[in-house]
C-alpha cells in the first residue's frame, strides 16, 4: 500500500475596495495605486509574472517594474538603498537587521510561501533517484561519472550569487565549486543546456517547472526528467511535489520570503498584503508551492 499526499487550501476570497474606500490613501501613492519597483530572485521568475498580472489587472492605476535577478545582488541593492521592497528565499540575518537597525531602517519581513530547489536531468538519463549523500558527492566532485552512461557529469545552474547558488554551498559545506559545476544566466537557460546535454545535471527553483497554467513552464517539461530526493539510503523517494514540500518529506526545501522598509501606506505595502492575503496566496496554490499563511489542510489518498 503507498500513499500520495495532495496539498489542498480553504481560501476565503473578500470583495476588493476601491482606492477611495482604502483607508491608508494618502496622495497618489496607495495600496492600490501608484508605481514601485520590486527586485525578485530570477527562482521566482514564474510566480511573480502571474502575480504582478494580476494585481495590475485589479487595480488599473498600480504600476509596478520588477527587476529579476540573483539574490546577492538583490541584497546588495536593497542595502545601497536603491530599492525599497524586494523577493528573496531566505529572512535576513540577526546582524543584517542590527545593520539596517542602525540606520534607524524599519524592516518589515514576510514568508509568503514554501518552495524547494529541484534536481532536472535528460529524459535518457537513467540516473533520475538519488539520495542527499549522492547529490553531495556529485556537487563536491567526488562522484565525476555517470556510471550507466559512462560519461562525465557538468552540473549547472543559474548565476552565481543566487539563491540556488547559495542553497547548493550551504547544503555541502562549499567554500568554492568544483570545476564541473557551473553558471549560466538563468533558470530557464538551466533547462534549455539540460535538454540538449544528457550527461548534465540542471539545478532550478520548483517555480519553473510547477506552474500548470503557464504555457511556457509546460513547455520546458515536455523534455526534461525531475530528479527524485530521498533524505538517506533507508527513506522513500520524493519527486518536489506540494504535498511533499510542506510534510518536509521532499528534502530540499527552502521558502519565499518579501522584506519591506517603504511606508506602510503605500503601493509596495499594498503588493505585499496582496501576497500575504487570499488571492496571492491562491496563486501560489495554484502555482503548486505552498501557502504560507492560507489555511491549508493534506488529504490522504490511499493506492491499493
Amino acid at each position: 500500500m503507498s500513499y500520495t499526499y495532495t496539498l489542498c487550501g480553504l481560501f476565503f476570497i473578500l470583495s476588493s475596495c476601491s482606492s477611495n474606500e482604502n483607508p491608508f490613501s494618502y496622495g497618489n501613492d496607495t495600496h492600490s495605486r501608484g508605481e514601485m519597483a520590486l527586485y525578485v530572485e530570477e527562482s521566482f521568475k514564474p510566480l511573480f509574472k502571474t502575480s504582478i498580472n494580476t494585481f495590475e489587472s485589479q487595480y488599473p492605476k498600480a504600476h509596478i517594474q520588477p527587476k529579476y535577478s540573483s539574490e546577492g545582488e538583490i541584497i546588495k541593492e536593497f542595502f545601497n538603498g536603491n530599492v525599497k521592497t524586494i523577493c528573496i528565499s531566505r529572512d535576513f540575518t540577526e546582524k543584517e537587521k542590527k545593520a539596517l537597525k542602525s540606520k534607524k531602517i524599519e524592516v518589515r519581513s514576510d514568508k509568503i510561501a514554501e518552495d524547494a530547489v529541484v534536481i532536472i536531468l535528460h529524459p535518457t538519463n537513467p540516473d533520475s533517484l538519488m539520495t542527499i549523500n549522492q547529490l553531495k558527492s556529485i556537487i563536491r566532485g567526488e562522484t565525476s561519472r555517470w556510471n550507466s552512461m559512462n560519461t562525465q557529469i557538468e552540473i549547472v545552474f543559474d548565476k552565481q550569487n543566487s539563491a540556488n547558488y547559495y542553497y547548493l554551498k550551504k547544503l555541502c559545506d562549499l567554500k568554492s565549486l568544483p570545476i564541473n559545476l557551473f553558471a549560466v544566466n538563468s533558470n530557464e537557460e538551466v533547462i534549455a543546456y539540460v535538454k540538449k546535454h544528457a550527461n548534465a545535471i540542471g539545478v532550478i527553483g520548483l517555480n519553473w517547472v510547477s506552474d500548470c497554467d503557464d504555457t511556457d513552464t509546460l513547455a520546458f517539461v515536455d523534455g526534461i526528467n525531475v530528479a527524485a530526493i530521498a533524505k538517506n539510503d533507508k527513506s522513500e523517494f520524493f519527486k518536489p511535489y506540494a504535498g511533499y514540500v510542506f510534510s518536509k518529506e521532499y528534502p530540499l526545501s527552502r521558502e519565499i520570503w518579501m522584506i519591506n522598509k517603504a511606508k506602510k501606506s503605500g503601493l509596495n505595502s499594498g503588493f505585499v498584503l496582496f501576497m500575504k492575503g487570499d488571492k496571492g496566496q491562491l496563486i501560489i496554490q495554484k502555482s503548486a508551492l505552498v501557502p504560507a499563511t492560507a489555511p491549508i489542510r493534506l488529504i490522504q489518498i490511499v493506492k491499493e
